[in-house]
């Protein structure tokens, strides 16, 4: 079974470098090297479990969210927001280095460790974790968040199954995580002493709690870059595949 490593390593003021590896299944994009810490009463899915969760305590004891965060938020528990620090992630295929706060790099590695978790609500976005892009602004979110989206018609279409060109469905799916934030905000105010993680989560969800709302509005101010596809050249190359097209 292949994998798809991701580390993050964050330098902090006291020059101790705190590294995270993140280990993907290759094909389900599950992870697979969840900390050993034991089960925390704050992990608990019936603790603040979310109103439109689809899972049943009796069969998932725990909150696959929560249970993906606890090493995180107990190791930088001792980190306050807007401390700096160096942030490097690496993947096979970049490295980032970026100086910035504790809670820009630790809102980009709970993106990528929340779309991962195995939360029903959250697997929508694996694609996007498979691709992972650190500290990504919000213009390169949405234009990689709307693309996804359109793709997975694209495939949905292809197989026959019921589709949805007008991205509707995606502002559903941020909303779903708008709520999957706020509790999982809940749990670990709970669960920390300091601020960095809850933080993160509350930077995280300021795009996503907006998204809904704006993505037409943003989408339009992008639409200058696909400005070849009005030219005549494009409507030639239409009219040269002709019947081949679907």
């Amino acid at each position: 079974m292949g994998t798809i490593d991701i580390q993050y390593r964050l330098g902090l003021n006291d020059g101790v470098w705190e590294t995270i590896n993140i280990r993907l299944d290759s094909q389900t994009l599950d992870r697979t090297n969840l900390s050993d810490i034991p089960p925390l009463a704050w992990t608990e899915l019936a603790f603040e479990q979310c109103p439109h969760c689809p899972l049943a305590p009796h069969e998932h004891p725990s909150c696959p969210v929560a249970v993906g965060l606890a090493d995180i938020a107990h190791r930088f528990d001792h980190i306050v927001s807007f401390d700096e620090i160096d942030l490097e992630v690496i993947t096979e295929e970049r490295q980032v280095t970026q100086h910035t706060t504790a809670q820009r790099a630790i809102s980009s590695l709970l993106g990528l460790v929340i779309a991962t978790s195995g939360c029903p609500h959250t697997a929508y976005f694996k694609p996007m974790a498979r691709f992972h892009l650190p500290l990504a602004s919000e213009e390169n979110t949405i234009y990689r968040a709307a693309g996804m989206y359109l793709l997975a018609q694209f495939f949905l279409k292809k197989e026959g199954s019921t589709s949805d060109p007008g991205l509707f469905g995606l502002r559903k799916i941020y909303e779903n995580l708008h709520e999957v934030n706020l509790y999982i905000a809940k749990r670990l105010k709970s669960a920390t002493v300091t601020d960095s993680s809850v933080n993160a989560i509350v930077l995280l969800d300021s795009f996503t709690n907006t998204l809904p709302y704006v993505i037409e509005d943003h989408l339009d101010e992008i639409a200058y870059l696909f400005s070849a596809y009005h030219s005549d050249d494009y409507q030639q190359i239409l009219s040269e595949i002709g019947s081949d097209a679907p």
